[in-house]
């Protein structure tokens, strides 16, 4: 009953893992999708950690020409640079908040001018993380940027609804893509997270898909503001319990 049709989106970092999750299911939902990345393969080829007001208007002036009806904004792109704290660096640092921060804020300004000169019902959907609000060691700087998109949702929310735009997020946990490949070798480390998650499983990234096709349809004309945690319930559970030997 939820469905995408009519829709045009552009998804950011969508040409692998959970952005390519999420332009797959936009398109099965029946939507336009302009893909992003930093592959040749991409629609829109560009480094979003190099950002500049002209890359901004670059992809922006890209989308249109391929999709002129885009009404959806899907800001995924996204990394993780992280050292140790003691040894992260200044670049490092900035390089993490130019692409999982800065970036989804000011193409989602882009867009919403574009979209309030012309009367169009906007929708923004940004990808944070369960790291937006449980911490990990060695990932300070991941860490703060995903805290920043879950309120970057909540403050552009109160901005822009007003003016017929609604901004969301989802939140996955943990799911594996190629940034996860350690799951496939670190068995015993695999196994715990596992047990951290109350339904048992690490997932691959097909399971954002229809929470970002809801939370970016007519079906949740009333939703705004949110940040939808795809995690199996694990940042409902404060600790499991350690599993018994045998």
């Amino acid at each position: 009953m939820i469905d995408l049709k009519g829709h045009a989106a552009l998804v950011t970092g969508s040409t692998s893992g959970v952005g390519l999750a999420i332009a797959n299911a936009f398109t099965q939902a029946g939507a336009r999708v302009v893909t992003h990345g930093l592959e040749s393969s991409a629609q829109i080829s560009a480094d979003l950690s190099s950002l500049s007001q002209d890359s901004i208007d670059v992809i922006f002036d890209r989308t249109l020409q391929l999709s002129p009806g885009c009404d959806i904004l899907v800001n995924n792109a996204g990394a993780f640079f992280d050292l140790p704290f003691e040894q992260m660096t200044f670049d490092r640092f900035e390089k993490t908040m130019r692409l999982n921060v800065q970036a989804g804020y000011f193409l989602t300004q882009r867009f919403a001018k574009h979209w309030l000169a012309n009367n169009i019902r906007g929708r923004v959907l940004f990808t944070g993380s369960i790291n937006g609000r449980l911490a990990e060691p060695n990932s300070t700087a991941y860490d703060i940027s995903k805290g920043a998109v879950e309120m970057m949702v909540k403050t552009l929310a109160v901005a822009l609804a007003p003016k017929g735009i609604r901004v969301n997020g989802i939140a996955p946990g943990l799911v594996r893509t190629n940034a996860t490949r350690w799951l496939d070798e670190q068995l015993e480390r695999a196994r715990w997270m596992e047990l951290h998650t109350p339904n048992g499983t690490v997932p691959g990234p097909e399971v954002c898909g229809p929470g970002a096709v809801y939370l970016c349809s007519d079906a949740a004309e009333h939703v705004t503001g949110q940040m939808l945690l795809v995690d199996g319930g694990m940042s409902a559970w404060q600790q499991p319990s350690m599993p018994t030997k045998p």
